[in-house]
């Protein structure tokens, strides 16, 4: 009997999924366990496997398409079965003819490629349903090189990660469309491969000529000659003086070269250490006009550009948390309240847990834990702050806490969730929130782990900050902020000055869920259960 294969759902928001490699065709026997294809959404790539024996019958997508979640994606069974019922939107399931010789849709822009040209373009992949460009960070090839199949063409990036692509054939690179830095589309030309002296500018985007490879070798070298030849032109200011780096006058006085003599190819005719080297071997000549000028070393100030700058386009990833937070700041009525606990009660507790670390056999427990910890049991008494706001009008309050965890990462802040925190004794909080958060860090986290979040704690004390606005992650209603430690003092009975240890908290909630008041009072019982802390471990069923 024939089985449709659906493209599974990857968390609560995820609505499509890109098919980034087919591993079967039409025709193909699988078992059980067999890879079938591979897919990707914008957090993780999945490998989807085979949960039945069969033939493949039918495949309905090709590589690189977004996919919505719960379509039928290719059909096993026994050879000779209809599966024309199972094709998405009704439409007759491709034959296996039909699936070889199926050719890429034309591209959008006036131009025809000869039936017969014998050139391939290279596009820029779709890496993410949410991506739409990529940055391509470097070129690993040149108009003229000679590439296998499995060579790197080039690097680029999403706001998720960085990628090689690689060539799919043997050839000559005929043209390249882009230089390193460039924002390019997804599904846009990047360069073209095929057999030397074949003209590829049909493929180029927008209808642009491709670049000949005659003016890419070239034109650099012009463009240096010119600027030499500038630069040259005008090594002395009006006053007679030289400009020079610093590094270049110091190599000048230890190889004994006269500056005079040097042709100066730095930034507005300054002479740098190259032409030094240049000048120890091949000195110009000194007009007689300048023999006698003295060489006046300049000052830092004027040896330096003082206005120079460096303009970096955003990272994909960084424009997107842009994206996010300002939505969040922006369709959110957003507060923060503060309040501060003395930590004396749990650096005793983590004191005794180091202390006696070989005989508990516990994992490291940091003071991140303990507030995670006791986030988990204060909360279950504050519905509207363990809960989403859906679409302005509706909350989900959830039976259990989903502690979504702030996360650095290289690609930036994600939040990975702790499923069922409350459900967690504190050892276990401990040892699956550092394999989340290295999972993180690493590019290795299920998609199902950065959604479902009912409430999420965001710590930079680690980073010496004393006190900061954490901005809510929609749709949850609020978000905790853990600071610095602090060595602050208070008066004892008899009016001595006792020094001890604090921490300020900073919650960020929205006010359409909830008012301040049940915000202050969430703050108020988080401080006192914080302050005694042993005392409610010992009272909890959970504890270590």
């Amino acid at each position: 009997m024939a089985n449709p294969v659906l493209m599974p759902k990857q968390g609560i928001t995820v609505e499509s999924c890109i098919l980034t490699k087919w591993n079967v065709k039409v025709g193909d026997k699988v078992k059980k366990g067999d890879v079938l294809f591979s897919f990707e959404t914008d957090k993780s790539s999945i490998d989807f496997v085979s949960e039945t024996d069969g033939e493949v019958l039918a495949t309905f997508f090709n590589e690189g398409d977004e996919v919505p979640v719960l379509t039928n994606v290719m059909v096993i069974g026994n050879k000779g079965e209809d599966v024309s019922s199972f094709a998405p939107a009704g439409a007759a399931a491709p034959k296996a003819e039909e699936v070889k010789a199926a050719a890429p849709a034309a591209p959008a822009a006036e131009k025809v490629i000869p039936a017969d040209i014998k050139a391939t373009p290279v596009t820029m992949p779709k890496s993410g349903i949410t991506v739409e460009s990529c940055i391509l960070t470097k070129w690993n090839v040149k108009v003229g090189d000679k590439v296998k199949k499995g060579d790197v063409l080039y690097s680029y990036e999403t706001d998720k990660s960085s990628f090689d692509a690689e060539a799919e054939t043997d050839g000559e690179v005929l043209a390249t469309f882009w230089n390193e830095g460039d924002e390019v589309p997804v599904g846009e030309n990047v360069l073209a491969i095929g057999e030397h002296g074949v003209d590829a500018s049909c493929f180029a985007p927008g209808g642009a000529a491709a670049p000949k490879a005659e003016e890419v070798k070239t034109a650099p070298v012009a463009a240096a000659a010119q600027k030499a030849e500038a630069t040259v032109s005008a090594p002395v200011s009006d006053n007679g003086r030289i400009f020079v780096s610093p590094r270049a006058k110091h190599l000048a006085e230890k190889l004994g070269v006269d500056l005079r003599t040097a042709a100066p190819t730095g930034p507005k005719g300054r002479i740098i250490e190259k032409d030094v080297r240049e000048a120890s071997v091949n000195p110009r000549e000194i007009a007689p006009a300048a023999a006698a000028e003295s060489v006046a070393a300049p000052s830092a100030a004027e040896t330096a550009d003082i206005r120079s700058y460096k303009d970096e386009k955003m990272s994909n990833i960084r424009k997107v948390i842009a994206k996010n937070m300002v939505a969040s700041l922006s369709t959110m009525a957003q507060l923060t309240h503060n309040i501060s606990f003395d930590c004396t009660n749990i650096m005793a507790f983590r004191k005794y847990l180091k202390d006696n670390a070989e005989k508990l056999k516990l994992p490291n427990i940091t003071v991140n834990n303990i507030i995670v910890y006791a986030v988990s049991r204060v909360i279950k008494k504050h519905r509207d702050l363990n809960a989403n706001l859906i679409n302005g009008d509706t909350m989900r309050y959830f039976d259990h806490v989903n502690m979504g965890i702030a996360t650095d990462t290289p690609r930036g802040l994600l939040v990975p969730t702790l499923f069922g925190a409350d459900l967690m004794s504190l050892s276990e909080i401990a040892a699956k929130s550092k394999k989340l958060s290295q999972d993180a860090i690493d590019g290795k986290l299920s998609p199902d782990l950065l959604s479902g979040g009912s409430f999420t704690v965001s710590n930079v004390g680690t980073m010496g900050i004393e006190s900061f606005t954490p901005v809510v992650n929609p749709p949850q209603t609020g978000i905790l902020g853990v600071c610095t430690l602090e060595t602050r003092v208070k008066l004892g009975a008899h009016g001595e000055v006792i020094p001890y240890t604090a921490m300020n908290l900073s919650l960020s909630y929205d006010h359409r869920a909830l008012d301040g008041a049940p915000a202050s009072r969430f703050l108020k019982e988080l401080k006192e259960y914080l302050e005694n802390f042993s005392l409610n471990l010992l009272a909890d069923s959970k504890a270590i």
